[in-house]
């Protein structure tokens, strides 16, 4: 399924609408300008498995230019528009990106990244003259919109967020049929998991460059369902959005959560949900009292799922399953068979804690232009088997549950700590707006574990504040587990889509030796 499929049946449907301003493209308008623009690209000489960049900020555009990728067999990159000029001119050097197309919003900067870069033939923006770019509305204006003859599925080429160093291209390869045709998995996990279908209203608060909205919003609308789209999150807004649009589909981060959560009573009390049926969540761990809370306020709706950009595999789970195993991500049978795996590929059993891998029929990814870094993805004994770097553990019942990423473990006195366990429990503080734990050097016992904690706004940071976090955090860690120190930030670096930048704070941090 494909939007264009639904242009028969309703033609005059919203198919993306902006929630702030109302700005809506129907269905037949979404099916003729991606036909007018494939048209262009193909004029132009693009052809299956060339590139194109998007650079641009949340806007009903945006679905535009990706279904004309995608029934052009071309590889889409979304750039992230919050990266410099110089960290976007890498992910499009590194796509090898022919087409450069931008919103005039973020018009300096694309013209910033375009000026760094070889090998870019086509550069277009939309929404307002860019200098350097052709408008992409005169370009494609006298194009028919009938579709082009042979329509091969393109597919999105997506950069990992690069919270442990440069971002990665994630290459899936591109699938062997036409764009009409079904097998598209994220349309698939939708309609199952989610039970996605043309009454669907889709709410996407996050960027529509990272993969998981701008993947469900695609899949929303080729389904026949409506895609409603912020500008940008803003946890009473969404709330309000919920009821003026009748809302029956949402995805979060556990950040919006916690924003959501910390509201006043009477303004959560103030707006009617009563139309969202699924509120999905996924992307970072959610702590048990944030979800209780969410499932307790909002009722049994939330279902979370586990995956990555590269799409390695998926868990899912019901609120009814977590109410019953709380801390869990959920079971396999969706897409690809877990496997936790010890240091040498050695399949563990369950309760002990390993990688993470998605047991597959092929590799699902490549990195783009890295073999090594796609062969340290592979399970050393089954090339089909591959990790996006998580470690976790199944339970008797084959429920997943996380406990971190190596790269972030923490090892105290040869003591492995996962900070995710440790940043669940403070996060709990009636004072705490957000905290991110880490390991800092120590002379000693090699790294001791520092939590950096962003206060509610109002609170004032003390040292007696300080020693109450830890005294609560000690009612419910292991000794060795409680943090040796707490240091107060006014902001926690997080990506849009709620990851933290470790890298960052451990940059900050390593050369503190703390006592």
């Amino acid at each position: 399924m494909y939007p264009g499929a639904h242009v028969a049946t309703h033609p005059s449907k919203a198919a993306v609408v902006m929630a702030e301003t109302g700005e809506t493209v129907t269905f037949a308008e979404l099916e003729s300008q991606s036909v007018r623009i494939a048209r262009y690209l193909r004029d132009a000489g693009l052809r299956v498995g060339d590139h194109i960049a998007l650079v641009s900020d949340n806007t009903v555009r945006v679905f535009e230019v990706y279904w004309a990728a995608l029934r052009s067999g071309l590889y889409i990159t979304a750039v992230n528009r919050h990266l410099t000029p110089a960290e976007m001119a890498y992910i499009v050097d590194d796509c090898g990106a022919r087409a450069v197309i931008t919103s005039a919003a973020l018009g300096d900067t694309a013209t910033k990244v375009a000026d760094l870069v070889d090998g870019v033939d086509i550069r277009l923006a939309f929404g307002g003259p860019v200098p350097g770019f052709d408008d992409l509305d005169d370009a494609i204006v006298d194009l028919s919109d009938e579709p082009l003859a042979d329509q091969p599925r393109g597919a999105d080429m997506l950069y990992s967020s690069g919270t442990t160093g440069k971002p990665k291209g994630i290459e899936p390869s591109l699938p062997n049929r036409q764009i009409e045709e079904p097998g598209d998995t994220m349309a698939a996990l939708a309609s199952t998991i989610w039970s996605v279908d043309s009454s669907t209203v889709y709410l996407s608060p996050a960027p529509l460059y990272h993969a998981a909205p701008l993947r469900t919003a695609a899949a929303v609308q080729a389904l026949g369902g409506t895609v409603v789209v912020m500008g940008k999150f803003d946890a009473e807004r969404a709330l309000s959005y919920i009821e003026k649009f009748a809302v029956t589909h949402s995805q979060w981060v556990p950040t919006m959560f916690v924003r959501m959560l910390k509201l006043p009573d009477e303004v959560r009390a103030k707006y009617d949900l009563s139309t969202l049926r699924v509120a999905i969540h996924a992307a970072a761990p959610c702590p048990v009292d944030v979800k209780h809370a969410m499932i307790e306020w909002w009722g049994p709706i939330l279902v979370e799922y586990y995956s990555s950009t590269e799409l390695a595999g998926l868990t899912s789970i019901t609120s009814a399953e977590w109410l019953k195993k709380p801390g869990s991500v959920g079971k396999d049978g969706f897409l690809g068979t877990v496997r936790i795996c010890g240091p040498d590929g050695e399949v563990l059993p369950p309760g002990e804690i390993g990688d993470v891998y998605f047991e597959r029929d092929v590799m699902p990814f490549a990195y783009h232009n890295d073999p090594a870094k796609t062969k340290s993805a592979q399970h050393p004994l089954h090339e089909n088997w591959s990790t996006t770097g998580d470690v976790g553990y199944l339970d008797e019942d084959r429920y997943l549950f996380l406990t971190d990423r190596a790269t972030f473990m923490i090892i105290s006195g040869g003591v492995n700590i996962y900070p995710q366990e440790i940043e669940n429990v403070l996060a709990s503080h009636p004072s705490i707006l957000d905290v991110a734990v880490i390991g800092v050097p120590d002379p000693e016992m090699g790294e001791q574990v520092l939590a950096v904690v962003q206060l509610l706004p109002g609170v004032e940071s003390s040292d007696d504040l300080a020693e109450s976090i830890l005294s609560e955090a000690r009612n419910s860690l292991a000794r060795y587990k409680v943090p040796r120190h707490i240091v107060f930030t006014s902001d926690l670096p997080r990506t849009p889509t709620g990851k933290l930048v470790k890298g960052r704070l451990k940059g900050k941090y390593d050369s503190v030796v703390l006592g």
